[in-house]
């Protein structure tokens, strides 16, 4: 039990493991990140829908959307952003590797009669031959990414954009990284029965990462028949680091703001979101 416990509570290397597929694939935690999009109050998986619709319509004025704008959503969900997009006459396509999160799009799109192209797939494996004019990664999921798959994500945005095309996405700031603590916390059925519709036992590590910037909130989830470990990395990121970034990967910033909503950048803001074009 001694090693078990010392495994639970180790510290590894920043981005060692990469286990999203597994959180977002799973039978019963794909459910319950289901629900968290589809909640309308709340800003888990997705933001609420206030701020969506907000966001939405900021994205069609800003970007000029309208009948024909080709515009590719990279971890879309269950189309929250793409349906909104689609009723204002955009060719949009729409790629996450949850495979209910898909479904529940391809269903919500048919019901409206829009015509979203969907794909199941992991986005860091993308390929076509499309250009966008507008590519989005909405809810920080560059921020879950390591310096090796944002790399791999940004050259797949430079090679399916347009020349004149934009690149639209929001990180979490340093500001939020500031507010974050380590903590190691035991809980029977951690998160209200989140992690498996059987009892189970779960353990949360928190770890911080001060030189990197990085966040680690490390799961063990240990049930009679199995026992996994989730690790969901989180990085941060200042004006000047994200610029860095881009820059490096034949990006230039255009514009940055507090949300995606277009609010006015504050240097207090948690978030940071940019327009980039090619450079």
């Amino acid at each position: 039990m001694f090693k078990e416990l010392e495994e639970i509570n180790s510290r590894p290397a920043p981005f060692q493991f990469y286990t999203a597929e597994a959180l977002w694939n799973d039978k019963h935690t794909s459910e319950q990140m289901l629900a968290c999009h589809l909640n309308e109050s709340v800003d888990l998986s997705s933001r609420n829908k206030a701020f969506i619709d907000r966001s939405a319509d900021w994205i069609v004025s800003h970007f000029g959307v309208g009948a024909e704008t080709k515009i590719a959503d990279f971890g879309c969900g269950p189309g929250l952003y793409a349906i909104r997009l689609a009723k204002k006459g955009a060719d949009v396509t729409g790629t996450d590797f949850s495979e209910r999160s898909i479904q529940y799009a391809k269903e919500a799109a048919a019901q409206e009669g829009l015509k979203i192209n969907y794909l199941l797939q992991n986005y860091l494996e993308f390929e076509t031959e499309k250009k966008f004019d507008l590519i989005t990664m909405i809810m920080c999921d560059f921020c879950a990414l390591s310096p090796t798959q944002r790399k791999k994500m940004l050259n797949t945005f430079h090679r399916c954009l347009n020349a004149d095309g934009s690149v639209l996405l929001d990180v979490y700031s340093l500001n939020a990284f500031d507010q974050r603590e380590e903590l190691a916390t035991y809980e029977y059925r951690l998160l209200n029965g989140f992690w498996s519709s059987e009892n189970y036992y779960g353990f949360l590590n928190t770890f911080k990462y001060d030189e990197e910037k990085v966040i680690l909130d490390k799961y063990a989830i240990i049930e009679e028949a199995r026992t996994r470990t989730v690790y969901n990395w989180l990085q941060y990121f200042s004006q000047e680091s994200l610029m860095k970034e881009f820059e490096e990967n034949g990006f230039t910033i255009e514009e940055c703001y507090s949300d995606v909503a277009g609010t006015i950048f504050s240097p207090e803001s948690l978030e940071i979101a940019i327009v980039a074009k090619k450079s």
